[in-house]
């Protein structure tokens, strides 16, 4: 089969045999490269077969709900072109949120709760926080940096949320740094190095955590967007950006190093440890379901296996910030 065949998502799911839901799940998540041609989505056989190759590496008796599908219990909203809001309900817990860590976590929790529905919004820090304001939401993941504070978060949520009191807890500190090609053959080592003429960067989607920090960091460092070749290029996941880069359609993209783990064909450069917390609303804290979930995030069993994923500091796991 030729390298550049590329498939619908219903042709993938025949492939995979997996239903059509889960590949878009999939492509939402970063877990599975794919592409736009008009409104259609493609994905192309080298990035089915890497996706392949990595879930068989990290299977184990622990984790084999990653291959499975799963719709029943972690359900996708609608199909990737749709963008209309999941609404909240006394039967289902809606999260906003792209981090495998939240796939863990539901996966505890269905445990004490089989009947209920968890849907996962897969949207950026920032949308995730409306929603959880607008009410679509029951929790939201952030990591936000704060140039003027040099905080993460708070100073976000207080502008997002304004009148609600939430709840803060933290449920890791990640690396952010650049995605680059084995070796680094292009020596991309600083934020400076993005405004290079001979530099082809692609960018994360306005409102996520990443974009975020960039966009500080290039404030900071008084780069112009207009010089970075590639700066208005987006994807909407971490996978995505990683994907890119080693497909050689990029030199460089941001994202954290847990992605990076995960493409052999990368190398990582560390820039900035961010604090990656969870959200909700400060009257939801005693509800029964609410208190399961902060008791899951304090368990040895979850810490441990986020802490077996790689790329993740739980130091902190399960501390209320604010």
């Amino acid at each position: 089969m030729p390298n550049n065949t590329s498939y619908t998502p219903e042709e993938v799911a025949h492939i995979l045999k997996i239903s059509k839901y889960t590949v878009y799940e999939l492509i939402k998540r970063g877990e599975l490269a794919a592409y736009r041609v008009g409104r259609k989505v493609r994905v192309e056989e080298p990035d089915i077969e890497r996706y392949k190759q990595r879930s068989k590496a990290a299977s184990s008796p622990s984790d084999t709900y990653a291959s499975q599908d799963q719709t029943s219990a972690l359900t996708i909203d609608q199909p990737l072109e749709l963008s209309r809001p999941l609404a909240r309900t006394e039967d289902s817990l809606v999260i906003c949120g792209q981090d495998v860590m939240l796939d863990i976590l539901t996966r505890h929790l269905l445990k004490q709760y089989p009947n209920l529905k968890f849907f996962r919004n897969y949207m950026g820090s920032i949308d995730g926080l409306l929603a959880l304001y607008r009410g679509e939401a029951n929790l939201a993941t952030v990591h936000l940096w704060d140039s003027d504070t040099g905080d993460y978060n708070l100073p976000y949520i207080r502008r997002l949320m304004p009148g609600h009191q939430t709840v803060v807890i933290n449920l890791a500190f990640r690396m952010e740094g650049f995605y680059v090609r084995r070796g680094n053959p292009k020596k991309i080592m600083t934020w400076k190095d993005l405004a290079r003429p001979d530099i082809r960067f692609i960018n994360r989607e306005r409102g996520s955590g990443a974009r975020v920090l960039l966009d500080e960091k290039l404030r900071l460092e008084s780069i112009p967007h207009h010089l970075i070749n590639g700066y208005f290029d987006e994807e909407h996941s971490h996978m995505a950006i990683a994907s890119k880069v080693a497909r050689g359609e990029a030199d460089v993209g941001l994202g954290i190093e847990k992605a990076a783990l995960q493409v052999p064909e990368l190398d990582f450069i560390s820039l900035h440890k961010e604090r990656y917390d969870l959200v909700l609303r400060e009257e939801d804290l005693n509800k029964p379901i609410f208190q399961a979930l902060l008791t899951t995030i304090r368990s040895p069993e979850y810490r441990k296996e986020v802490e077996g994923l790689g790329g993740y500091d739980v130091s902190r796991m399960g501390e209320i910030m604010e």
